[in-house]
C-alpha cells in the first residue's frame, strides 16, 4: 500500500471521481463503492498502486464540455429552476429545459395527460412499465419566468452546459425575438422543437414543420441567421424518411441534430368503459409514446441519421444526440455505438428520478471497462460498420456457406499435407 499527501478532510471517498496528488502526477481517487482496495484512514488516503483508472465520460460537443454524455431530455424534467438545478447538483452532464415560446398564455394543460402500458398480462398494473404516453404541451409557464430561471441557473452554475428548448409559430419576427431573449441569459446553446406529435399543429409548430422539408429550410435559415450559439434541431420519428428533415437542418446551418421526439400514438382503449385513455372528461388525443418500448425504433431512426451524417458530412463538427428509451447505461451505449455524441433522458426520470444518472454513468463505464474502452470516442460509431443491405446479407452468407462447405472437404490434393497438421487434416476428411 502506498501513503498519499495530506488531504483537506473535506475530500472523502465518495461515489465522485476526485483527482489527487501523488508522487508529482495526477492520479484519480474513486468513491468507496467502486474503489477497490482504496479506504479513508484519519486524515491519509490508502490506495491500491494497481487500482485501474476509471473510463473517462466526459465529451466535448459543439465546443460545449460536458463531465458525461447524459442530457436531461426537454420536458417535465426541466421544467422549472428546482428540478433543474437538482438535476445538476446529482450530476446530469447537460439539461436541456421544457420548450419556451413567447405566448405561454395560449399553452393550457390538461390532468390526466399521462398514460402508462405495462408488460404482464392485460396490462397489468404489476407488470414493468415498457411505453409511456403524454399529451403534455410545451412550457406553460410565462417565458419571462423562464428566461429569469435560466439566468439564474448559470450564474450559478457557470462550468455546467444548459440548452433553452424552443419553439415558435411560422413567423421569422417571433422566432428572432425568442432567440433574441433567450440568448441574454447566458445559455449555452438552443434546441429547436421541430417534432412535438400532438399540440398546435395548426399553428405550424413542432412536426408541422419537421415533416414540411420546404418549410423546415425556411425556419431554419431565419433561426442560424439569428442564432450566436450551437443549436440543434430536434428531429420527429413521424415520418417516412428521417434523414431528408435532418439533411435539411444540417444544410441550413444547424450544428447538430437530436433523435428521436415522441411516436405519434394512442395508448389503448378501456375495456369496462370504451373510453381511449388518457381519459380527460371522457375524451382522449392521439399523443407522444416514449420509454422502453420506442428504444428499438429510436436506434434505427439514429442509424440513419448517423450514416447519412458519415456519408454527406464525415469531417465536419456535426452532433447527434440520441433519444429513446434510456435507462440503464447500456441502452446508452448502444446510441454511442450508432454514433450519438450525447444521450437524452426524459420518460426515464420521470419514472426512476434524477438519481439515476448515478446508475447510468457506473453502468457505461462497467461496459467501458469490459471493452478496454478509456474515452467515449473510443467506440463512438464503431457498431455503424456492420450495417448494410439485405442484398448484401444474402452474398455474405451464401460466400460464408460455400466456404464452410470448402473447409469440410478437406484437402484438395496429396501436395497438401502437411506434418504438424496431419491428424487435423485427417479429421476434416471424416464424414461423421
Amino acid at each position: 500500500m502506498a501513503s498519499m499527501s495530506f488531504l483537506s478532510n473535506q475530500m472523502a471517498c465518495n461515489k465522485n471521481s476526485s483527482w489527487v496528488e501523488f508522487g508529482g502526477t495526477s492520479r484519480r481517487l474513486v468513491g468507496i463503492e467502486r474503489c477497490g482496495a482504496a479506504r479513508v484512514s484519519g486524515l491519509k488516503v490508502f490506495a491500491s498502486q494497481s487500482a485501474r483508472t476509471q473510463p473517462d465520460l466526459s465529451v466535448s460537443v459543439n465546443g460545449l464540455k460536458m463531465p458525461n454524455p447524459f442530457v436531461i431530455g426537454s420536458g417535465p424534467p426541466g421544467t422549472n429552476y428546482t428540478v433543474m438545478k437538482k438535476a445538476f447538483d446529482e450530476g446530469w452532464g447537460a439539461v436541456i429545459s421544457k420548450t419556451v415560446s413567447l405566448d405561454a398564455a395560449k399553452v393550457v394543460n390538461v390532468t390526466p395527460r399521462y398514460a402508462r402500458l405495462r408488460a404482464g398480462a392485460n396490462g397489468s398494473a404489476k407488470g414493468q412499465i415498457i411505453g409511456w404516453e403524454n399529451i403534455e404541451l410545451i412550457s406553460d409557464r410565462p417565458l419571462e419566468t423562464m428566461l429569469k430561471e435560466f439566468k439564474q441557473l448559470k450564474e450559478e452554475y457557470p462550468d455546467r452546459v444548459l440548452i433553452a428548448s424552443i419553439m415558435e409559430e411560422y413567423d421569422k419576427a417571433a422566432w428572432e425575438e425568442l432567440i433574441d431573449r433567450v440568448e441574454q441569459t447566458g445559455v449555452d446553446a438552443i434546441e429547436i422543437n421541430f417534432s412535438c406529435p400532438h399540440g398546435m399543429p395548426e399553428r405550424k409548430m413542432g412536426a408541422a414543420v419537421g415533416q414540411d422539408c420546404a418549410l423546415l429550410e425556411e425556419v431554419c435559415g431565419w433561426i442560424n441567421a439569428k442564432a450566436t450559439v450551437p443549436v440543434w434541431a430536434k428531429m420527429t420519428p413521424n415520418i417516412t424518411d428521417i434523414t431528408q428533415p435532418a439533411k435539411v437542418a444540417l444544410r441550413s446551418g444547424c450544428e447538430g441534430i437530436s433523435a428521436i421526439n415522441t411516436i405519434m400514438s394512442v395508448m389503448g382503449i378501456n375495456l369496462n368503459t370504451l373510453h381511449p385513455e388518457p381519459c380527460v372528461e371522457g375524451y382522449s388525443t392521439p399523443g407522444g409514446y416514449s420509454a422502453k418500448a420506442v428504444h428499438p425504433i429510436a436506434l434505427a431512426k439514429v442509424m440513419s441519421i448517423a450514416q447519412m451524417m458519415k456519408a454527406e458530412y464525415g469531417g465536419k463538427d456535426y452532433s447527434l444526440s440520441g433519444i429513446g428509451g434510456v435507462e440503464t447505461g447500456g441502452d446508452a451505449a448502444e446510441f454511442i455505438l450508432l454514433g450519438s455524441n450525447t444521450v437524452q433522458v426524459c420518460t426515464g426520470v420521470m419514472m426512476h428520478g434524477y438519481g439515476l444518472v448515478k446508475k447510468l454513468c457506473a453502468e457505461l463505464q462497467d461496459f467501458m471497462t469490459m471493452h478496454n474502452f478509456s474515452s467515449i470516442e473510443d467506440f463512438r460509431g464503431v457498431s455503424l460498420q456492420y450495417f448494410t443491405t439485405h442484398t448484401d446479407l444474402v452474398q455474405r452468407q451464401q460466400a460464408a456457406i460455400q466456404q464452410r462447405k470448402a473447409v469440410r472437404k478437406g484437402l484438395q490434393s496429396d501436395k497438401d499435407w502437411t506434418g504438424d497438421g496431419f491428424v487435423h487434416e485427417t479429421e476434416t476428411m471424416v464424414s461423421n
